[in-house]
């Protein structure tokens, strides 16, 4: 190897080490959360739509969509627009309210 390219070297393996640390790891961790997520979520279940809109789940379908009950009726939605992060934190705090 040349001297111009253990120069490029140390800095390209750096880059490699941030790329993995930083991005590809934290999206798989993602990804593996909203799979869980989605099978656990059950008839009844409570969730907030990343819209905002709170409802109570009445029909899971297999092609990826659900029938929430609200305020409003029911709605139909894909699985993938209920909030992770806000349906677990609902979650959390009624059953904090129940202790």
């Amino acid at each position: 190897m040349g001297e111009g390219m253990q120069g490029i070297l140390g800095p390209l393996l750096l880059f490699t080490v941030f790329i993995v640390f930083f991005i590809v790891l934290p999206q798989r961790k993602k990804v593996k959360q909203e799979k869980n997520f989605d099978k656990d979520l059950a008839k009844g279940d409570r969730v907030i739509t990343k819209s905002g809109l709170h409802g109570k789940i009445l029909e899971l379908n297999d092609n990826g969509t659900c029938v929430l009950e609200t305020m409003s009726g029911k709605m139909k939605f894909e699985r993938s627009a209920l909030s992770i992060e806000m349906s677990q934190a609902l979650k959390k705090s009624a059953v904090e309210v129940k202790k």
